[in-house]
């Protein structure tokens, strides 16, 4: 079957893994998502409904504009893909423009510039919350026409929400047959790296367990959650008490401090009612 790409770049992105996250993935009627990114879990599922959400508002913005205003924004955001708009003049030129918009069509028409022209698809913002990414320097930035038709599509039978992991995922308390699925900021391999590179906001180590906890209550109240994570020491211990983990080896090569490359597996961790696990006590 032909996997949908999402849109947007984005760093951490699960296409490449949609085999494995779908084999894992529980069956119901509204697929519930705190960490949506650029939705690739969403794009090839088959939910009657979902329920969308992330941190980040220019993104939850962006896929509400292409909901609702689809035809509009494509014709807008091809314009931004012209070899005139591919140097870094211009490109540090509109990033001061999405910086400086308050207009929310044209701040999702560059962000998807910004997306497709700025360096390996980073989002990232600084402490002032301005987006910083630098230029990419590529040869010619593809315009994702035909996928944010297929998004604006699907999207019909979603909700997005820009709010917090914990406020998405007391929603599905709400909602008859509903599934989690999470994908956090990955975990840092040490409790020393620096993992600014891979999201924008910072996810601590608190956050983390947090996140298994609230699965750990969903799933005491049958509603089946899956999350995936770098497979570390810390994400099988948050994960051990009430999740059935399954480690994908994808050996991914991660850069690190000194110019060293880690490779790190995927780790997903199953909640669900049907489960038994040992009493690890």
């Amino acid at each position: 079957m032909k996997k949908n790409r999402a849109f947007l770049k984005w760093a951490g992105g699960k296409y490449s893994l949609l085999d494995d996250i779908k084999k894992h993935l529980p069956q119901g009627e509204c697929l519930i998502e705190p960490f949506v990114g650029a939705g690739s879990v969403f794009l090839n599922t088959d939910f009657s409904r979902y329920i969308l959400a992330d941190i980040n508002s220019d993104l939850i913005s962006l896929y509400n504009i292409v909901k609702s205003q689809t035809e509009a924004y494509v014709v807008a955001a091809r314009e931004m893909f012209t070899p005139d708009t591919n140097a870094a003049e211009r490109y540090y030129q509109l990033r001061d423009e999405f910086n400086q918009s308050q207009d929310p069509f044209r701040r999702a028409v560059l962000f998807l510039y910004l997306n497709r022209h700025g360096y390996n698809g980073l989002c990232r913002y600084n402490l002032r919350g301005e987006f910083n990414v630098p230029f990419g320097r590529y040869k010619k930035p593809y315009f994702p026409e035909a996928e944010l038709y297929h998004f604006a599509e699907k999207a019909q039978n979603a909700f997005f929400f820009c709010e917090t992991y914990a406020e998405s995922m007391a929603r599905a308390h709400g909602i008859s047959d509903s599934v989690v699925y999470c994908d956090p900021p990955y975990a840092p391999l040490s409790t020393t790296a620096n993992f600014t590179a891979y999201h924008t906001n910072s996810f601590s180590l608190e956050q983390q367990a947090h996140l298994a906890q609230l699965a750990e209550g969903l799933v005491n109240h049958q509603i089946p959650v899956l999350i995936s994570n770098h497979e570390t020491a810390l994400t099988r211990e948050w994960y051990k008490l009430a999740a059935k983990t399954t480690v994908i080896k994808v050996r991914r090569s991660i850069s690190s401090n000194g110019g060293t490359r880690k490779k790190v597996n995927e780790l997903l961790a199953l909640y669900h009612p049907e489960i038994v696990l040992p009493d690890l006590k």
